[in-house]
């Protein structure tokens, strides 16, 4: 899932928003932001009421209710993370970031059609989105369309060429493909970028004809 900018400077970004609020307690977007930065200093309880104030005061406010889905699966609620992304989309279809979301937690569940579908949608509203587009790539391995998983790994690095985890990803498919010496090449590539691959595939790797 996409990871939330955190201000530089929590403390005053806090106080700030704060005062905003004192000011105005109606402003969604003052809650929302007073919730960002509480994030970053992993006070989840508050920052959860935080969103759930921004939504009172702005219902349509789609990136609070994807945050309250981050908050859900921090805590390891799977069911509630999609929920909260499936409003996010309902108050605003286009929101790509919501889709990639409720692809994401769908592959966790093991439903990969489902989240085939909604990946698909997350990079029509956002062709650019890497990690939607990696996921995806990972959900296409899932139901062995090894070249649909190739191609979207390629497409990942034409976006970032130093997105290691598509050269994991892609070492993966050749493997699979029974294709040696890409995996090797995919594999050193992804190394090289810092990525660290699973002792046990390159175990595998070494097995391979």
């Amino acid at each position: 899932m996409e990871q939330t900018m955190i201000p530089p400077n929590v403390e005053e970004y806090i106080a700030v928003q704060r005062a905003a609020i004192a000011s105005n307690p109606e402003c969604g977007t003052s809650h929302y932001n007073l919730a960002v930065g509480l994030l970053g200093q992993k006070n989840y309880e508050e920052a959860e009421k935080e969103l759930l104030e921004a939504i009172d005061c702005s219902p349509t406010l789609a990136e609070a209710y994807v945050l309250l889905g981050g908050i859900a699966l921090q805590r390891g609620d799977l069911e509630g993370c999609l929920s909260f992304n499936k409003r996010a989309i309902n108050v605003r279809a286009g929101f790509s970031e919501g889709w990639g979301n409720i692809g994401f937690v769908n592959l966790q569940l093991g439903r990969v059609d489902d989240a085939i579908h909604a990946l698909e949608k997350a990079i029509s509203y956002n062709p650019k989105f890497i990690q939607a587009v990696s996921t995806l790539a990972n959900a296409y391995l899932m139901q062995n369309d090894l070249d649909k998983s190739i191609e979207l790994n390629f497409r990942a690095l034409e976006i970032d060429p130093g997105f290691a985890i598509a050269h994991n990803n892609l070492a993966i498919s050749y493997m699979e493909k029974g294709d040696k010496e890409l995996a090797t090449t995919h594999f050193a590539k992804a190394t090289e970028m810092g990525y660290a691959t699973a002792p046990e595939l390159l175990a595998d790797l070494e097995k391979m004809n």
